[in-house]
């Protein structure tokens, strides 16, 4: 879609409300909801999927991948609905940032990775269902999740200029560097080839 200009207000107006959508800790609010404990004690104390599924309970894991996946992918269509593209990818950004640094939380938020897919999803469905199967096939591939995180991330860029949505390339660009920011301590494990592999006890999806 083509991007119309909009006023700077309306635009701040949608990184708030997506921000505030994005930082919604689903993860904490689950595994509180079913009586698995402090996810910030369990595990590396991160708020997302991979965590909470060490909780030893996948149906909480799923939920807090879906429910990422889905704050993100609101945010960008009330946004796009309501203004137009551009607000959808001003959307799509803070409600990463939001879901990675949650003002609630200490600004210590989730990987972002299933925020990132619901995004993309969101703003081109083709470009997010191309990272969601290179996600897949990265974490068969190197048998480590947050390898696959990383395969999907850095797909977005070639998938977006592959089919012709060059308008959300910068986006894309960001957003994917994001996500390997919040990695860096899995890139630093997987050089180290400490990174557990996938069906290790300490392993899960990343998010």
């Amino acid at each position: 879609m083509p991007i119309i200009e909009t006023s700077a207000a309306l635009l701040g107006l949608w990184a708030i409300v997506a921000y505030l959508l994005g930082s919604v800790p689903f993860g904490l609010i689950l595994t509180r909801a079913m009586g698995l404990g402090n996810l910030r004690s369990i595990g590396s104390g991160n708020i997302g999927a991979t965590n909470v599924l060490r909780t030893g309970n996948k149906t909480a894991a799923a939920l807090t991948l879906l429910l990422d996946g889905v704050k993100g992918a609101i945010a960008v269509l009330l946004a796009r609905a309501s203004t137009g593209e551009d607000a959808a990818q001003v959307a799509a950004l803070f409600a990463m940032i939001g879901h990675c640094y949650p003002v609630w939380l200490r600004f210590a938020g989730g990987k972002g990775v299933a925020t990132f897919l619901g995004v993309m999803l969101a703003l081109a469905w083709p470009v997010g269902l191309g990272c969601c199967i290179a996600w897949v096939l990265g974490a068969l591939a190197f048998r480590i999740s947050s390898m696959g995180a990383l395969v999907g991330a850095a797909a977005s860029t070639f998938l977006i200029i592959l089919l012709g949505y060059g308008t959300m390339l910068l986006l894309g660009i960001t957003l994917t560097l994001l996500v390997f920011w919040r990695h860096r301590g899995n890139i630093a494990r997987i050089k180290a080839g400490t990174e557990p592999r996938i069906g290790e006890k300490r392993d899960a999806p990343s998010s």
